[in-house]
């Protein structure tokens, strides 16, 4: 009997084990189905001296707008956040790439930390799931660096191609960035920021 009991508390603790439905953030390099996809940690919020700046995507930053950024999930991608602190929630679309600070997995615009209601603590903990993910384009890209300077730029470039990296530098919004790739995998964009200290975009330029 008493082996009997053992087994069977084994066996229990093996389900529970196996049974949570928070799952950390893989780079997804397919669609995701909404609800299939959960995530918990530390949000963080985001306003100035970052308002008006580009974000990785290639827009402009608005901290009232209903925005995030997210270290891997496609640009596009409407997440829920629940604040695991005080209940209060709100739907964002992600259009930049962060937070980079350890245990922390989203950073909200100044409009997300006002619905959430944690301008003031800064921090609060939460729970992600996915509302809505785009179609996947099949193409991203790292950014190296962005100058004002052409010259800057090309240097960058021809530092990562000695590097074994090919690199082309393209002018947008005034600004010459050194991008990397293109790459058919988000997970292969990712390893090549890792490398290279970028930031990946979903989308090629031309």
């Amino acid at each position: 009997m008493r082996t009997l009991r053992r087994t069977g508390l084994l066996l229990a603790l093996v389900l529970l084990g196996g049974c949570s439905l928070v799952a950390r953030p893989e780079p997804p390099g397919a669609p995701m189905t909404p609800g299939e996809w959960f995530e918990e940690g530390v949000a963080s919020w985001y306003g100035h001296p970052f308002h008006g700046r580009q974000t990785a995507s290639g827009e402009r930053y608005d901290m009232e707008a209903p925005t995030a950024a997210h270290q891997s999930l496609p640009f596009g991608t409407i997440v829920e956040v629940y604040n695991l602190d005080n209940g209060r929630r709100t739907q964002l679309r992600i259009n930049d790439r962060g937070p980079f600070v350890d245990n922390r997995i989203i950073d909200v615009s100044r409009y997300g930390a006002r619905r959430l209601d944690m301008i003031g603590p800064g921090t609060a903990r939460v729970r992600l799931a996915i509302v809505d993910a785009p179609r996947s384009v099949g193409c991203w890209e790292v950014q190296g660096g962005s100058f004002s300077s052409p010259e800057n730029a090309a240097g960058l470039r021809e530092r990562f191609e000695d590097e074994g990296h090919p690199a082309r530098v393209v002018r947008e919004d005034g600004v010459h960035r050194v991008l990397l790739g293109p790459f058919t995998s988000e997970a292969e964009a990712n390893r090549v920021a890792g490398d290279v200290g970028g930031l990946v975009r979903s989308g090629c330029a031309r």
